[in-house]
């Protein structure tokens, strides 16, 4: 007898969503399960920020429902579904410049009030991160692209997340730091936290990934695992250059 499905940790039911009066997200379906990473591929324009925003709360839906561990959550606040275990990290880092690395590591756990546990995880981070504990006086915007990136998912890491959103992790980086970015992202994955990336790089999302969607004008084009995204000739042709 086939084991069941756990519950999604994050799942859409036909999410509509609009600016205005334009329609952006036309009813997408998406589930992200405990301990995968999730890929979400496509152009600009396609509706790839608009989830992640829809994710965060910071766009609520028309229509549809988004569900958290199995419970709608479309009225919840952003930080309530932060409290909930959804961090972010987001295009272009997002860091606090003027900040120290430790300061911008602590912005992470601004939810959270447990004060031991919170050092706990500042030590675990830098376990993780090692260079960051060595730069933890310095101020982020001092620092390289990758070691800024390692603070985005540090800060990420602090909130105690069951789920990570990255937005768009290989914008504006060099071949060399694409790579060491999505090998980040599967040791973070590794930690037991699930990954969903909203990317337009398909080949590296699709490279580390375990399924993916692929999105086309606020609708679903095809959904799959990375091995049969990888394999399709249609993807092949819009996006993987094949």
């Amino acid at each position: 007898m086939a084991s069941e499905q756990p519950t999604p940790l994050l799942e859409f039911r036909n999410v509509q969503t609009y600016y205005g009066r334009i329609q952006i997200l036309k009813g997408v379906d998406y589930k992200v399960y405990p301990g995968e990473i999730v890929c979400l591929l496509g152009g600009n324009a396609s509706g790839k920020s608009t989830t992640m925003k829809t994710i965060l709360g910071i766009v609520k839906p028309a229509k549809g429902e988004v569900l958290w561990e199995g419970e709608v959550i479309n009225g919840l606040r952003t930080a309530e579904r932060i409290k909930r275990g959804i961090a972010t990290v987001p295009e272009n880092r997002r860091l606090f410049p003027n900040l120290t690395v430790l300061e911008n590591l602590e912005m992470g756990a601004y939810t959270r009030t447990d004060a031991a546990a919170i050092a706990d995880d500042l030590e675990r981070v830098y376990g993780f991160f090692p260079k960051l504990a060595e730069r933890r006086k310095q101020r982020a915007g001092t620092l390289s692209g990758g070691e800024q990136q390692m603070v985005a998912f540090g800060r990420a890491l602090m909130s105690r997340p069951k789920l990570i959103c990255m937005d768009e992790p290989s914008m504006g980086l060099s071949p060399a730091l694409v790579d060491q970015n999505f090998e980040l992202i599967q040791q973070v994955n590794e930690q037991g936290v699930a990954v969903f990336v909203v990317e337009q790089n398909a080949n590296a999302a699709l490279s580390i990934a375990d399924r993916g969607y692929v999105l086309q004008g606020g609708r679903l084009f095809t959904e799959g695992t990375a091995a049969e995204l990888l394999e399709n000739p249609e993807l092949k042709r819009a996006y993987l250059g094949g």
